[in-house]
């Protein structure tokens, strides 16, 4: 087996596509000898700000001392990304030994080889990565997992793991259809991460959010830290510089922050490894700037629903307050996409519409009329791709890319980010069956 066809076998399980539950993923680890037995967890889940607060963790606990794996998802270039040690990312020759193994399992261990076809047994594209991510993790002696989920939390295939800390990020509008229509059912669905006798770490803010996660942790008897900015400052961490700009991302910082010092009786972590791991923590497509050789300036941001759009416009306002800015916008179809534009509307003197490497892409003539109607002024054009539109853009003083993850991927690609090993597709097609769906 080449990289290729390893990567090619996982593209293929989109067959499976994303279904809730634990017993799939539950079998799977067992017929791999339950390496998740054998290593320590952090479990974050939410609707925000989980890969960001992932990496604060990681970047703190490896500026410790510790052999830490870091599992996220989706990947914005490389399959890889997924599956990192210390932010080393695992290598394409470990990725085709991990499916090779996988593979052989489900061909001749699952129940029926005539089952194995159906829909509902066959393991998913999510189900089979996270064990990938437990087999790699036990056989490289992992001291700690950051551990993030891929959609929701209760049913989810990392759900199979009992942490050392469960961590909830926040609740907003999201995944509706997999969540619940109400604020309090995604709740539900994100506190069902919580375990009997494991301590929960929360930063949601709205209400009938924070009633339910408190609720769920009422049930289970176990403690519930509730974290908000001011936290840092307890915590003497107001002054430490964060590079992931926002103040999103400074709560992001006082969630990570109070998990590590929730958890220094079994993971002691010196005040100066805290300080040095979120002054270095590094995210890709967060907020990211690059600078063009014009003098002009790109931002890269994932945000793809209501609440991210609104933490970029915040961010925006602050950073740039008097710069005329020119967004670049692709989003997929099933998103709240109205609500974003509204949030962003009044920011942009032009937009750049463009369809996302995706089947679920939104078309760019729909979204059109709702930036027209919320902005008359707004210069509004649809080149026919990401890379004609960052052309178009080439003089701008601020060019703001978002929309879709899928789309920051893309622009990662064509900005010079750090190329992956080399396949047969764009592997960021895998991202349509990864669990999470953005």
């Amino acid at each position: 087996m080449t990289y290729d066809q390893a990567i090619e076998y996982l593209y293929g399980l989109g067959l499976f596509g994303a279904k809730p539950g634990l017993e799939r993923a539950l079998r799977l680890a067992d017929l791999a000898g339950n390496p998740q037995k054998r290593l320590r967890f952090i479990h974050v889940a939410g609707t925000n700000g989980k890969g960001s607060t992932c990496a604060m963790l990681e970047s703190v606990y490896r500026s410790s001392g510790l052999k830490v794996g870091l599992f996220t998802s989706p990947h914005l270039v490389s399959f890889s990304e997924r599956i990192q040690i210390n932010r080393f990312p695992v290598s394409p020759s470990d990725v085709v030994d991990l499916v090779r193994r996988v593979q052989a399992w489900i061909a001749h261990g699952w129940a029926s080889p005539a089952s194995l076809g159906t829909y509902e047994d066959h393991p998913t594209f999510f189900e089979v990565v996270t064990i990938l991510a437990l087999i790699y993790f036990a056989e490289q002696r992992c001291d700690l997992v950051i551990w993030e989920t891929g959609l929701g939390g209760r049913l989810d295939a990392t759900n199979i793991v009992t942490p050392l800390a469960s961590v909830v990020t926040n609740v907003q509008w999201d995944h509706q259809q997999w969540l619940g229509g109400t604020l309090r059912e995604i709740a539900f669905e994100k506190a069902g991460i919580f375990k009997p006798g494991v301590p929960a770490f929360m930063a949601a803010t709205e209400h009938e959010a924070v009633e339910e996660i408190r609720r769920v942790a009422l049930e289970l008897h176990i403690p519930l830290e509730e974290v908000t900015q001011n936290d840092l400052a307890r915590l003497g961490l107001d002054v430490v510089p964060i590079p992931l700009f926002g103040a999103h991302q400074r709560l992001n910082a006082a969630l990570a922050a109070c998990v590590i010092r929730g958890l220094n009786f079994q993971l002691p972590v010196p005040h100066t490894a805290l300080c040095e791991g979120l002054s270095q923590v590094a995210w890709r497509g967060r907020f990211e700037v690059f600078k063009r050789p014009s003098g002009g300036i790109v931002v890269v941001d994932g945000a793809h629903n209501p609440a991210g759009a609104s933490a970029l416009r915040e961010a925006l306002t602050i950073r740039y307050p008097n710069v005329t800015c020119c967004m670049i916008f692709g989003v997929l179809s099933d998103k709240d996409w109205p609500s974003i534009i509204r949030s962003l509307a009044s920011l942009p003197h032009r937009v750049l519409l463009v369809p996302v490497r995706s089947e679920r892409s939104a078309n760019p003539t729909d979204l059109k009329a709702a930036w027209a109607e919320l902005n008359p002024c707004c210069q509004i054009q649809s080149p026919t791709h990401l890379r004609e539109a960052l052309e178009m853009s080439s003089t701008e003083p601020l060019t703001v890319v978002l929309g879709s993850l899928f789309l920051v991927g893309e622009a990662l690609r064509l900005l010079n980010a750090p190329a992956p090993a080399e396949a047969a597709f764009d592997e960021s097609a895998l991202n349509e069956w990864g669990g999470i769906r953005n």
